[in-house]
């Protein structure tokens, strides 16, 4: 590979060299789930030494939403640059690296492949060891990378583009406890809340990924929102399905009056207001319901 590209592959022994050696334990942690290239070095499982990112939103602007085929196209290109770019950050060599580790869902599949793929590989070159790693549990044990972390139990609130779920989140079992385990409390029965944001964004007029431009419209408001009944369905679930179209008719019906100009803010207002209380609400039925009083948003 080129560029400090991997040296020979070396004999795996029954602790990895770092320990042998007194040394840092590193893993290069490989993203490739949706529309952005990411690679990160960590040590001992809680130091972040680097983390690139090189996303592909201003490509997918144009469309309106991310184009599978086109994300996995740019991943392969962008994936070896993107991970020179993490070890060079860290100060790390290929050689120095004790394991790899990737995400292999869920996400897109050409996605995730490319990902998975390079992973394995560069494992494999290596002789270290390779782990798939589960999305969703990544987004819950992100938050343990913090300078102070919270420990285990706690209910874990994820909210990411494409999944909106609650977890009880537990200590690993004896002898694994860096395993984290997990207990699925509720999810959405439709559509996930970032979902509900990038559609009702880009009504408002926002490009690709829109719940960022949402959220501050949102903020710049001052005045009476436009009100938008709470999706609470039964339980521990999600449900912003009809939020969204109830958002969507409500935009048509201002265009149709030609007020939309004027109201748009109050709409995002109404709509921000209506996703971010359910979530509270359930996240706290979820914490009553297990007695844990630890609430983590991933």
């Amino acid at each position: 590979m080129g560029d400090g590209g991997p040296r020979r592959r070396r004999p795996s022994p029954t602790l990895p060299l770092s320990i042998l050696r007194g040394d840092a334990l590193l893993v290069l942690g490989l993203e490739t789930s949706c529309d952005e290239t990411a690679a990160a070095v960590v040590a001992d499982g809680r130091r972040v030494l680097s983390d690139v990112i090189s996303s592909q939103a201003d490509l997918f602007a144009r469309y309106g939403g991310v184009v599978p085929e086109l994300a996995g196209r740019n991943h392969a290109a962008r994936i070896l640059p993107v991970v020179r770019r993490a070890l060079a950050a860290a100060g790390v060599a290929y050689a120095d690296l004790d394991g790899v580790a990737a995400t292999h869902g869920p996400g897109l599949t050409g996605a995730l492949l490319v990902g998975l793929n390079f992973g394995k590989a560069l494992a494999e070159g290596l002789g270290v060891p390779f782990v798939g790693v589960n999305h969703l549990a990544a987004h819950l044990q992100a938050p343990l990378l913090a300078d102070d972390p919270p420990e285990p139990p706690f209910v874990g609130l994820l909210v990411s583009g494409g999944h909106t779920a609650l977890y009880e989140v537990l200590p690993g079992e004896e002898g694994r406890e860096g395993l984290l385990r997990f207990r699925l409390l509720g999810e959405t029965v439709d559509d996930a809340a970032g979902e509900a944001y990038d559609k009702v964004g880009r009504l408002l007029g926002f490009f690709y990924p829109a719940g960022a431009a949402l959220d501050e419209l949102s903020r710049s408001f001052d005045g009476e929102p436009e009100p938008f009944t709470r999706p609470l369905p039964s339980g521990l679930d999600f449900s912003f399905s009809g939020l969204k179209t109830a958002a969507a008719r409500r935009i048509a019906g201002l265009e149709g009056s030609g007020l939309l100009d004027e109201r748009r803010s109050a709409v995002a207002a109404g709509f921000q207001a209506a996703v971010i209380e359910t979530l509270a609400e359930k996240a706290l039925a979820a914490c009553r319901e297990v007695s844990l009083k630890k609430l983590v948003v991933g």
